[in-house]
Protein backbone atom coordinates (compact mmCIF):
# COMPACT_ATOMS: atom_id res chain seq x y z
CA UNK A 1 0.00 0.00 0.00
CA UNK A 2 1.42 3.37 -1.05
CA UNK A 3 1.64 5.85 1.82
CA UNK A 4 1.38 9.56 1.03
CA UNK A 5 2.87 11.89 3.62
CA UNK A 6 0.83 15.07 3.87
CA UNK A 7 2.46 18.29 5.03
CA UNK A 8 1.92 20.76 7.82
CA UNK A 9 -1.20 22.83 7.20
CA UNK A 10 -3.13 20.09 5.41
CA UNK A 11 -6.80 20.32 6.37
CA UNK A 12 -8.44 17.01 7.20
CA UNK A 13 -11.75 15.57 8.28
CA UNK A 14 -11.79 12.70 10.80
CA UNK A 15 -14.87 10.56 11.35
CA UNK A 16 -14.56 10.72 15.16
CA UNK A 17 -12.80 14.02 15.83
CA UNK A 18 -14.21 16.24 13.06
CA UNK A 19 -12.23 18.87 11.14
CA UNK A 20 -8.56 19.38 11.87
CA UNK A 21 -5.22 20.50 10.50
CA UNK A 22 -1.85 18.76 10.57
CA UNK A 23 0.50 20.65 12.90
CA UNK A 24 3.28 18.07 13.17
CA UNK A 25 4.65 15.04 11.36
CA UNK A 26 6.28 12.00 12.92
CA UNK A 27 7.53 8.82 11.30
CA UNK A 28 4.20 6.94 11.35
CA UNK A 29 1.79 9.53 12.73
CA UNK A 30 0.47 13.04 12.26
CA UNK A 31 -0.10 15.53 15.06
CA UNK A 32 -3.48 16.98 14.16
CA UNK A 33 -5.15 19.95 15.83
CA UNK A 34 -8.88 19.27 15.89
CA UNK A 35 -11.25 22.16 16.46
CA UNK A 36 -13.32 20.44 19.11
CA UNK A 37 -10.84 17.89 20.49
CA UNK A 38 -7.45 19.63 20.61
CA UNK A 39 -4.22 18.06 19.36
CA UNK A 40 -4.28 14.29 18.79
CA UNK A 41 -1.66 11.93 17.42
CA UNK A 42 -3.24 9.94 14.57
CA UNK A 43 -1.72 7.10 12.53
CA UNK A 44 -0.92 8.15 8.94
CA UNK A 45 -2.86 5.17 7.61
CA UNK A 46 -6.00 5.77 9.71
CA UNK A 47 -8.96 5.07 7.38
CA UNK A 48 -11.09 7.59 9.31
CA UNK A 49 -9.01 10.48 7.91
CA UNK A 50 -10.23 12.27 4.79
CA UNK A 51 -7.95 14.85 3.15
CA UNK A 52 -9.66 18.15 2.35
CA UNK A 53 -6.90 20.52 1.27
CA UNK A 54 -3.37 19.09 0.95
CA UNK A 55 -0.48 21.37 1.69
CA UNK A 56 3.31 21.10 1.79
CA UNK A 57 3.50 17.39 0.94
CA UNK A 58 6.85 16.49 2.49
CA UNK A 59 8.83 14.11 4.66
CA UNK A 60 10.33 16.85 6.83
CA UNK A 61 9.71 17.28 10.53
CA UNK A 62 8.87 20.85 11.57
CA UNK A 63 10.62 23.07 14.08
CA UNK A 64 8.66 24.63 16.94
CA UNK A 65 8.47 28.06 15.29
CA UNK A 66 7.11 26.54 12.07
CA UNK A 67 4.53 24.63 14.12
CA UNK A 68 3.49 27.89 15.80
CA UNK A 69 2.99 29.54 12.40
CA UNK A 70 0.95 26.56 11.24
CA UNK A 71 -1.16 26.63 14.38
CA UNK A 72 -1.92 30.35 13.96
CA UNK A 73 -2.89 29.69 10.36
CA UNK A 74 -5.15 26.87 11.51
CA UNK A 75 -6.86 29.02 14.09
CA UNK A 76 -7.56 31.69 11.47
CA UNK A 77 -8.86 29.14 8.96
CA UNK A 78 -11.11 27.10 11.21
CA UNK A 79 -11.81 28.90 14.42
CA UNK A 80 -12.99 32.27 13.29
CA UNK A 81 -10.52 33.48 15.89
CA UNK A 82 -9.13 36.87 15.13
CA UNK A 83 -5.64 37.93 16.01
CA UNK A 84 -5.07 40.76 18.45
CA UNK A 85 -4.79 43.80 16.21
CA UNK A 86 -3.64 47.02 17.84
CA UNK A 87 -4.64 50.52 16.89
CA UNK A 88 -1.71 52.90 16.40
CA UNK A 89 -0.82 54.76 19.60
CA UNK A 90 -1.47 58.22 18.15
CA UNK A 91 -5.09 57.25 17.39
CA UNK A 92 -5.94 55.90 20.86
CA UNK A 93 -9.05 57.62 22.31
CA UNK A 94 -9.33 59.77 19.16
CA UNK A 95 -12.42 60.58 17.15
CA UNK A 96 -13.13 60.68 13.45
CA UNK A 97 -15.19 63.59 12.21
CA UNK A 98 -17.19 63.38 8.97
CA UNK A 99 -18.10 66.92 8.01
CA UNK A 100 -20.68 67.46 5.22
CA UNK A 101 -19.94 70.23 2.70
CA UNK A 102 -23.23 71.86 3.69
CA UNK A 103 -22.43 73.56 7.02
CA UNK A 104 -26.15 73.51 7.93
CA UNK A 105 -25.94 69.73 8.28
CA UNK A 106 -24.67 68.13 11.47
CA UNK A 107 -21.26 66.37 11.29
CA UNK A 108 -20.89 62.74 12.34
CA UNK A 109 -18.34 61.97 15.05
CA UNK A 110 -17.14 58.38 15.53
CA UNK A 111 -14.63 57.03 18.07
CA UNK A 112 -11.62 55.83 16.07
CA UNK A 113 -11.53 52.58 18.08
CA UNK A 114 -15.05 51.72 16.81
CA UNK A 115 -14.15 52.53 13.22
CA UNK A 116 -10.89 50.56 13.49
CA UNK A 117 -12.76 47.55 14.91
CA UNK A 118 -15.04 47.56 11.84
CA UNK A 119 -12.02 47.73 9.51
CA UNK A 120 -10.41 44.75 11.29
CA UNK A 121 -13.70 42.78 11.09
CA UNK A 122 -13.86 43.53 7.36
CA UNK A 123 -10.29 42.26 6.92
CA UNK A 124 -11.05 39.08 8.87
CA UNK A 125 -14.17 38.40 6.82
CA UNK A 126 -12.22 38.89 3.60
CA UNK A 127 -9.72 36.30 4.84
CA UNK A 128 -12.53 33.83 5.57
CA UNK A 129 -13.99 34.48 2.11
CA UNK A 130 -10.55 33.87 0.62
CA UNK A 131 -10.24 30.54 2.45
CA UNK A 132 -13.74 29.49 1.40
CA UNK A 133 -12.88 30.20 -2.22
CA UNK A 134 -9.61 28.26 -1.99
CA UNK A 135 -11.27 25.24 -0.35
CA UNK A 136 -14.32 25.17 -2.64
CA UNK A 137 -14.30 21.91 -4.61
CA UNK A 138 -16.87 23.09 -7.17
CA UNK A 139 -14.85 26.05 -8.46
CA UNK A 140 -12.23 25.45 -11.15
CA UNK A 141 -8.68 26.69 -10.58
CA UNK A 142 -9.30 29.45 -13.12
CA UNK A 143 -12.43 30.61 -11.27
CA UNK A 144 -10.53 30.57 -7.97
CA UNK A 145 -7.75 32.69 -9.46
CA UNK A 146 -10.26 35.19 -10.88
CA UNK A 147 -12.06 35.53 -7.52
CA UNK A 148 -8.72 35.76 -5.70
CA UNK A 149 -7.75 38.70 -7.95
CA UNK A 150 -10.90 40.58 -6.89
CA UNK A 151 -10.03 40.04 -3.24
CA UNK A 152 -6.49 41.28 -3.87
CA UNK A 153 -7.94 44.43 -5.45
CA UNK A 154 -10.22 44.91 -2.45
CA UNK A 155 -7.19 44.71 -0.15
CA UNK A 156 -5.51 47.31 -2.39
CA UNK A 157 -8.53 49.61 -2.04
CA UNK A 158 -8.29 49.33 1.74
CA UNK A 159 -4.59 50.26 2.04
CA UNK A 160 -5.63 53.83 2.95
CA UNK A 161 -6.60 52.49 6.38
CA UNK A 162 -3.12 51.06 7.06
CA UNK A 163 -2.27 54.32 8.83
CA UNK A 164 -4.52 53.16 11.71
CA UNK A 165 -2.61 49.91 12.37
CA UNK A 166 0.12 49.83 14.98
CA UNK A 167 2.00 46.93 13.36
CA UNK A 168 2.98 47.03 9.70
CA UNK A 169 2.67 43.23 9.30
CA UNK A 170 -1.10 43.58 9.87
CA UNK A 171 -1.58 46.04 7.01
CA UNK A 172 -3.76 45.50 3.98
CA UNK A 173 -1.61 44.56 0.98
CA UNK A 174 -2.90 44.79 -2.57
CA UNK A 175 -1.37 43.86 -5.87
CA UNK A 176 2.30 44.82 -5.97
CA UNK A 177 3.25 45.91 -9.46
CA UNK A 178 6.80 46.47 -10.61
CA UNK A 179 7.79 50.07 -10.09
CA UNK A 180 10.76 50.27 -12.42
CA UNK A 181 9.93 53.63 -13.98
Amino acid sequence: MEQITLGIGTRLQHTLHGPGVIVGIRYATYLISFINHGIKEIDKTDPKLDEIIPENVTEEIETHSEAEKSLLKILRLWGGITENVSLGDRWQHGTMLLQPADKNLKPKEIPIEDFFHKIVMLRDRLRVLEQNINSNKKLSDEEKVNLQQYITRIYGSLTTFNVLFKNKEQWFVGEKGSKEE
